[in-house]
């Protein structure tokens, strides 16, 4: 029992500390009026802290699992929220599905170019 609960407070701490570091983005992105979203700003201290070996993986690693294996349920007010606009995808509703489609098809062929010719031009450097 005491295991369990010193997994959920740790959760809780890794957590805590996440949103910590979405909040400094958020200000700093409110501070400065950018027009990079906070969650960015805080995406890239979040990456910095942990290139430069300031935070371990370790501090937060739990709190990310968990937050990722929910993280369907973030999606359920967008989701809800979608209700409000029912008109407006009854009648554009199919074209809206080909369009996310084409877009999503077009974001994994740039993906898979660019990771591709990025290896290619690791390999050439080696050879």
């Amino acid at each position: 029992m005491c295991i369990i609960l010193w997994n959920i407070f740790k959760i809780i701490l890794h957590i805590i500390f996440l949103y910590s570091i979405y909040r400094i983005g958020d200000w700093i992105q409110n501070a400065f009026d950018l027009i990079i979203p906070g969650s960015v700003i805080g995406m890239i201290i979040l990456f910095v802290l942990l290139s430069t070996d300031l935070i371990k993986v370790v501090w937060i690693e739990e709190g990310s699992k968990f937050v990722v294996n929910n993280l369907v349920l973030f999606f359920i007010p967008a989701t809800v929220g979608l209700i409000n606009y029912l008109d407006f995808f009854a009648g554009r509703g199919f074209l809206l599905v080909l369009i996310v489609l084409f877009c999503t098809v077009l974001v994994i062929a740039s993906s898979g170019a660019t990771s591709q010719w990025i290896m290619y031009r690791k390999e050439k450097q080696h050879d």
